[in-house]
């Protein structure tokens, strides 16, 4: 009982993820002391909080078997509508700020279920065209201005820290809310994967989606589902983003695209549909996050950065691929 329980443990991609984050997070703490202190876990998961709530809706659209890179330019153009509405009429109410980019994204996101249902083109395609046409579209209207004038509250929300500590310099820093926004996140993700009936359907569906519709599944309600979830939480991403950076630039967000695949493959999300966790994806961001802080450390030029992030991707998804040829070998899939 003891060894089939080990040997489950060791299956999981999870637990090779913590084990290289651990090694890389002690060889970077005997590099530079600093890098495990709390104030700068801390900094690391408010400056990862943007990434690690787009890779978890990311995440749920790769297990039902679909994949979408048009997120970047949802929450664009969440982010550029919410910056217009509150600057221009100056609505000093962070709760209604919060809330105007999500039904944005909601609402591209279903764009995007339609397409892919009725034209049966691949999701890749759908989507890559629809990160063309709907930063384009900001663009063109736009004119690409940024936008900095902001009410007071929305200034003053991004200083909010759940937890409040001060250095030995008498600075304060704590754990962020935004990272709040991230866990609490996390969790519903999980919830909803875990517990809820379309959660069972969007596995189902990314195993095997032609046996999902014999089994009567209604394919169009859970796609519907996965790209209006993912739309939302880039609606979240983009106030979070705009937070973060107390500016808005149409060019800040979209060319990311590759951090958040990366995120959750690396993770453990497969390309071919059916498997993935939000822990695996959590630790995938964390990954990522100390990766790219390494690199920093390092002082390896930032072009290196997406090459290495190309790596991982490419890495990540051959590992996922061979562990489903082996369970397609033992009749596990």
């Amino acid at each position: 009982m003891k060894n089939s329980s080990l040997k489950w443990l060791f299956r999981r991609t999870e637990i090779y993820i913590l084990g290289v984050l651990i090694v890389l997070s002690i060889v970077l703490a005997i590099a530079n002391p600093k890098f495990l202190t709390l104030e700068n876990i801390f900094d690391l998961l408010r400056n990862n909080s943007f990434l690690g709530i787009l890779a978890l809706g990311e995440l749920v659209v790769l297990i039902s078997g679909g994949i979408d890179v048009s997120f970047t330019a949802i929450a664009t153009v969440s982010q550029y509508i919410m910056g217009v509405i509150i600057s221009k009429y100056f609505i000093d109410n962070i709760l209604v700020a919060f809330l105007i980019p999500i039904p944005i994204g909601i609402a591209l996101g279903a764009i995007n279920a339609i397409l892919i249902n009725y034209t049966k083109v691949h999701p890749v395609i759908i989507t890559i065209s629809n990160l063309n046409v709907f930063y384009g579209l900001l663009i063109f209207i736009t004119g690409g201005k940024w936008i900095y004038k902001f009410p007071p509250s929305f200034r003053s929300f991004a200083r909010l820290k759940l937890i409040t500590l001060v250095n030995e310099r008498g600075i304060e820093y704590g754990l962020s809310i935004f990272t709040g926004f991230w866990i609490l996140i996390a969790i519903v993700t999980w919830l909803i994967l875990k517990y809820l009936p379309i959660g069972r359907k969007i596995y189902a569906v990314g195993g095997n989606m032609e046996a999902a519709r014999r089994a009567g599944f209604n394919i169009f309600k859970v796609q519907l589902f996965v790209y209006c979830y993912i739309g939302a939480l880039s609606g979240i991403a983009s106030f979070v983003q705009a937070q973060l950076a107390q500016i808005i630039q149409p060019n800040a967000i979209v060319g990311r695209e590759l951090d958040v695949l990366a995120a959750a493959i690396l993770g453990g999300a497969s390309v071919f549909g059916g498997s993935g966790t939000v822990i695996g994806t959590v630790l995938g961001v964390l990954l990522i996050g100390v990766i790219k802080n390494g690199l920093i450390l390092m002082k390896i030029p930032a072009y290196w950065h997406q090459v290495v992030i190309g790596l991982i991707i490419a890495v990540a998804a051959g590992v996922t691929a061979y562990q489903r040829k082996l369970r397609r070998k033992k009749g596990l899939v």
